[in-house]
């Protein structure tokens, strides 16, 4: 036995050293790579954040400085910095009348795609019955068809409602727009969630409502906030739908009544009301990502960690 293991040349230390050399090239060519790819990912995403930041950076200065600024120095700083621009704005612009048809909507709508959404994710990720998978797949359907075709047969099916040019008919659209990612992201969250708490307040006399109410919705929270997060920031930004679907000035959401004072403002030459009104409708987008950044990654990573 001693004899094979002195023989063999694989146990000696030159052979080790051997090897040991030639595997210290390749570990310092795999360190140079991953080097070169963390300093090119870094950089691009430096260049991508300020890509982002400097236009919002500058549509906020420009809202504190006169006409005359924007035109003259549209780079430089304001002279001072007039708040009149947002009082303009908020009632001679009519954002503020933008803003609570934008929050009505989003109230109910948000509630309706919270409330149906999590109610169907939930039936079809912890039961089965017949037809399961096609109600699922049917979902995951609607999430590929784009709302651009259906704009002709949804006005028809709205204004045959009797429910056109009104709040609540943009509150349904709404809901029924975001139903489809809102169940697919749901239903896979509610399958990472243990069946053993579930079974202990079934054995414990849960019926199926309280269970649901109770327990499985509390569990979901990460899961409820990203969803709703999404939602939020999709109903906000909505520009297509409430151009379909309201007529009257008076009922326009934040979006559309946006694009309307840009072509007011525009003719008009009163750019600092202009700016004004878009930096008071960034605000709350900025809020939102602000508090709930942490929620939103919570909610994204929650199914591979458990």
């Amino acid at each position: 036995m001693s004899t094979l293991t002195s023989s063999d040349p694989a146990r000696t230390p030159a052979a080790e050293e051997a090897v040991t050399t030639r595997r210290a090239p390749a570990k310092d060519k795999r360190s140079f790579v991953d080097g070169t790819l963390n300093v090119f990912s870094h950089g691009f995403l430096l260049v991508w954040g300020l890509l982002t930041v400097l236009p919002l950076l500058w549509a906020v200065l420009s809202a504190f400085k006169s006409d005359n600024e924007i035109l003259t120095d549209p780079w430089g700083l304001p002279g001072k910095l007039r708040w009149d621009n947002f009082t303009r704005a908020w009632t001679h612009g009519h954002i503020g009348q933008y803003f609570v048809n934008t929050g009505i909507v989003l109230v109910g709508s948000l509630t309706l795609t919270m409330l149906l959404g999590a109610t169907a994710a939930y039936a079809l990720a912890r039961y089965q019955f017949w037809g399961n998978r096609i109600v699922y797949f049917a979902f995951v359907g609607g999430m590929m068809f784009p709302v651009v075709l259906a704009f002709v047969p949804l006005f028809f099916v709205v204004r045959d409602a009797g429910m056109l040019d009104t709040l609540p008919g943009l509150m349904l659209v709404y809901t029924a727009y975001s139903l489809p990612f809102t169940v697919f992201f749901l239903t896979a969250f509610f399958r990472t969630l243990p069946t053993a708490v579930s079974e202990a307040a079934l054995i414990d006399g849960c019926g199926p409502f309280r269970l649901f109410f109770r327990v499985m919705l509390p569990m979901a929270k990460p899961g409820l906030i990203s969803v709703g997060i999404f939602n939020f920031l999709a109903h906000w930004n909505q520009y297509l739908l409430p151009v379909v679907l309201l007529k009257d000035e008076n009922k326009y959401v934040l979006a559309q009544g946006l694009a309307a004072l840009a072509v007011s403002e525009g003719y008009r030459g009163d750019y600092s009301r202009l700016f004004a009104g878009l930096t008071l409708a960034m605000l709350p987008v900025l809020v939102v990502y602000a508090v709930f950044q942490r929620q939103i990654q919570a909610g994204l990573t929650a199914g591979q960690m458990k």
